[in-house]
């Protein structure tokens, strides 16, 4: 944790040097590696409690993208990383697992950047996180990081469609410290998610929920959420905190939606053939965002 601390302390002191948008931005071209290790009991617990993961299941398909955020967070705010990483968004994951993991195995992770893309409304980065079991790739990821500035807007993507709305399944009430707990179980404790404060100071009116969390909440739903082989995900608005959301699904694809319907997240999970991602029912104290 005090090395995590360390790179968040340096991003914030190193961004105002970097100038999103430059022509000439390169990524580094080193990776960076944790050794093998297997996932920490304490938390792991923790983890899976916000999220509402059974505790006898196998190691949750999001979880090793928490177990590399120490890494991509010192490669963000490495010094030749080209974007600043204060204010820098996540928009969008997507998650191969190869093989069921579980939380005994000595996962060896690796962090590099891959690309640089244009969005209409800045740059685009695609972080690649890998977890490998005696050498054999188990699991990797793939997430895309915004960083806003001013774009010409010939040469930006146009914005997605709008996806139609899911069958609504539950409603969850998230309480105001939901980032802090899940802040503290991750290791991701950005001032955006953890009091109204900190969040004001980068244009936010209150505390917002994590990404990943909203994820890993929606993952949580299927019946057999360790089969889950494919993840697509991606973050249209953040999720103010305390509020209420819906979580929607068909069976594959999954939303959640706050008030007047507006989408926070869309995403699709796809299982081991004869498994469904589907729902499963949760225990009344975990709807809410609490364990």
């Amino acid at each position: 944790m005090p090395s995590l601390l360390l790179s968040l302390a340096r991003g914030a002191l190193t961004s105002p040097f970097k100038r999103a948008g430059r022509p000439d931005a390169t990524l580094p071209a080193g990776r960076l590696h944790l050794p093998a290790a297997p996932a920490a009991p304490g938390p792991l617990a923790a983890y899976r409690r916000i999220c509402s993961f059974a505790e006898a299941d196998p190691l949750p398909v999001t979880y090793p993208h928490v177990l590399a955020f120490p890494l991509a967070m010192r490669l963000m705010t490495g010094r030749h990383f080209p974007l600043p990483v204060t204010g820098l968004v996540h928009t969008w994951i997507e998650i191969t697992a190869h093989r069921t993991l579980h939380p005994t195995d000595a996962l060896e992770l690796t962090v590099y950047a891959e690309a640089l893309t244009p969005h209409r409304r800045g740059t685009e980065v695609t972080v690649v996180t890998e977890a490998r079991l005696a050498d054999e790739l188990v699991w990797e990821s793939r997430s895309g990081y915004l960083s806003r500035h001013a774009t010409r807007t010939d040469t930006a993507p146009a914005p997605a469609a709008p996806e139609p709305p899911l069958p609504a399944v539950t409603e969850w009430r998230l309480p105001a410290g939901l980032g802090r707990r899940y802040g503290a179980a991750s290791g991701d404790r950005n001032p955006i998610h953890l009091y109204p404060l900190t969040a004001r100071l980068f244009g936010f009116p209150r505390a917002i929920a994590h990404g990943m969390w909203t994820v890993a909440r929606c993952l949580a739903e299927a019946p057999q959420p360790h089969l889950i082989r494919s993840v697509r995900a991606a973050f249209r608005a953040p999720v103010l905190l305390p509020g209420t959301v819906t979580y929607a699904s068909d069976g594959t694809a999954f939303q959640l939606r706050g008030a007047g319907g507006r989408v926070h997240l869309t995403g699709t999970a796809e299982a081991e053939p004869g498994a469904t991602p589907g729902r499963r029912p949760a225990p009344e104290a975990t709807r809410d965002g609490r364990s």
